[in-house]
């Protein structure tokens, strides 16, 4: 004997996704966005100011004057964890050049900083692909259990039988 198989039981109540989560999550995400793009942007200037600074860059050009402007306001947190080590003169006599070990350990915070954030902004893109999954998966038994609700006999909009002639 075969005995048709019944279609599977849908749960009559289905928990819809949370939107506000959702649309909480993507303005944290876009936080974290800023704030990681603000660290590489620190490492950027970081690493930029150490490279002047050994070779012994004149700090009377504009632009090497604006790298250790911006290297001041990056190791403001920093400043004199280390003493810098001399490296001598550059050939003319007129600059310094200089190993600023504490640079290098701002750029190891900075840069510990970055992976955190990193680490977060791929979290909270994983939460959001969650929420997204289980609000396709909703709509599809909603699907569902709509196309199996019984319904209700369709009657024809034109007659059945022909009126009566006279």
């Amino acid at each position: 004997m075969s005995a048709a198989t019944p279609p599977p039981v849908l749960p009559s109540e289905v928990d819809p996704p949370n939107l506000t989560e959702r649309k909480v999550l993507l303005g944290s995400r876009v936080l974290s966005y800023l704030v990681l793009f603000y660290l590489l942007a620190l490492e950027v200037v970081l690493l930029l100011g150490f490279i002047l600074l050994l070779f012994g860059a004149n700090p009377d050009t504009p632009f090497v004057e604006w790298a250790y402007r911006s290297l001041d306001r990056a190791m403001e947190p920093f400043r004199g964890i280390f003493t810098p080590i001399s490296l001598g003169t550059t050939p003319n006599g007129q600059v310094e050049s200089i190993l600023e070990t504490s640079v290098l350990f701002a750029m190891v915070v900075y840069g510990i900083l970055a992976l955190a954030a990193h680490a977060l902004v791929t979290w909270l893109g994983a939460k959001i692909d969650r929420i997204d999954r289980d609000a396709r998966e909703y709509r599809h038994l909603q699907a569902i259990q709509q196309a199996s609700a019984p319904r209700p006999p369709q009657t024809s909009v034109f007659p059945t039988s022909a009126p009566p002639t006279t």
